[in-house]
């Protein structure tokens, strides 16, 4: 469906957070989704899934976790730069920034107070961690997300350690060679879900690898990205209904 789409920023404390904002230019209510950024930040693949899930029927944002630093994207050639910037986070200032781009599209008369969290790569993790924080979140689809069974810091909890406060399914997804998350750690996060109870469908792609979702990385793989994005859809669109 067509969509308007526009680059804003929305408060976030006493600052203000720039987002990417997209939505089906007409009828609704739609439910919210927020679209999470990879390590490399909220660059041009990031925005484009944004747009392609508010085409489907979602409002959908996507914030830039990044804002506080300067030079807040990279290329996906330059892995200690993503790295660097993704050091710059805590979780508790990652969950107060997903719930102030939450809490902003709830004032849109076009939304559905039910939303979903995405994300790749860091971004999986991010979604995860606001699915278990905040409980406007009804359901969450991270891919690839690595260190979901992991503290953020030292001394900190790892967002699996609080599976039993969501509010809803998981729908996540990985890649069988990717390097960056063991298999032992997607066994690890299937079994705590089980335990706490919680549904969840776990997604793994033999042949995939880490980034397997976007098409300027050496990763991608067309036919996956595709099917998954269709499985994620509609997920959404059955759970926040």
């Amino acid at each position: 469906m067509e969509i308007v789409k526009q680059d804003l920023t929305v408060p976030a404390g006493s600052e203000r957070m720039p987002c990417h904002l997209a939505r089906p230019v007409s009828g609704g209510p739609y439910p919210g989704l927020v679209v999470v950024m990879e390590a490399f930040g909220l660059n041009d693949n990031i925005k484009a899934l944004t747009d392609r899930f508010a085409a489907e029927g979602f409002v959908a944002i996507s914030p830039n976790l990044y804002f506080r630093q300067a030079n807040n994207v990279v290329g996906y050639d330059n892995l200690p730069g993503a790295i660097k910037l993704m050091g710059s986070l805590n979780d508790d200032q990652i969950a107060a920034d997903m719930t102030a781009a939450i809490n902003h599209v709830k004032t849109m008369r076009e939304v559905r107070p039910r939303f979903g969290t995405t994300g790749f790569c860091m971004g999986g993790r991010v979604a995860f961690l606001t699915a278990v924080r905040n409980s406007d979140v009804y359901a969450t689809a991270p891919f690839y997300g690595g260190g979901m069974t992991r503290a953020g810091q030292p001394g900190g909890k790892a967002p699996i350690d609080s599976a039993t406060s969501l509010r809803g399914p998981v729908l996540a997804f990985f890649g069988g060679k990717d390097a960056f998350i063991p298999m032992a750690e997607v066994d690890k996060f299937r079994d705590a879900l089980n335990q706490a109870g919680k549904p969840a469908e776990i997604v793994l792609y033999a042949d995939a690898d880490h980034g397997f979702m976007c098409d300027e990385r050496p990763s991608y793989h067309a036919a996956h990205a595709k099917e998954a994005f269709a499985k994620t859809v509609a997920f959404f669109k059955e759970k926040l209904g």
